[in-house]
């Protein structure tokens, strides 16, 4: 599938799908040390080459914000107590107009884990943080990670559409998730 980057929107933060984890894990904030879990779980995805790359782009992106991380990063823990699956309650400017909108950041289950219901519960736990902070929301993402844009529509974010490549992706991914999907 040819890999097109997205950017998702949600209006605002109320009616927040509610999701429960398995028995056997469990939602934890952020504490200093976790930089090396975020790698870890990050570069089991392939969003870095290696974990020592993913570590780089936290202190770059994370260290200087690293009191906030306690409050708006979290991971879901096996009974094992390992870090298993993040995600990041962060913010940002979508329209790059210099309106802070809360960001869904980072979100990343180790392999292992996939489709073992975790992701919705840890979506929804970051939105929650999200809610607190922010009055509406967005995310990127790309083509080539369907099944999670598809959740994303699930939780009511939209298509945020900034140029002519939007629409080809979002035709792709309305064939390939067999579902209409509203681009105005």
């Amino acid at each position: 599938m040819k890999r097109i980057r997205l950017k998702m929107k949600r209006k605002d933060l109320l009616n927040i799908p509610e999701f429960s984890l398995p028995d056997g894990y469990q939602i934890r904030k952020f504490k200093k040390g976790d930089e090396h879990n975020w790698a870890r779980i990050e570069a089991s995805v392939d969003e870095f080459k290696t974990e020592k790359a993913a570590l780089a782009h936290f202190a770059k992106e994370f260290g200087p914000h690293i009191d906030e991380m306690e409050e708006r990063c979290l991971f879901v823990e096996n009974s094992n107590g390992e870090a298993i699956a993040t995600t990041t309650a962060w913010y940002g400017d979508l329209k790059g107009d210099g309106e802070i909108l809360g960001r869904i950041h980072w979100v990343g289950v180790i392999p292992e884990y996939q489709g073992k219901k975790l992701s919705k519960p840890l979506l929804s736990e970051a939105m929650k943080v999200l809610a607190r902070h922010h009055e509406r929301a967005y995310l990127t993402s790309q083509t080539t990670s369907y099944q999670a844009v598809n959740m994303y529509l699930n939780f009511g974010f939209e298509p945020f559409i900034t140029e002519p490549s939007c629409h080809e992706a979002w035709n792709l991914m309305e064939r390939r998730l067999n579902r209409e999907i509203a681009t105005k």
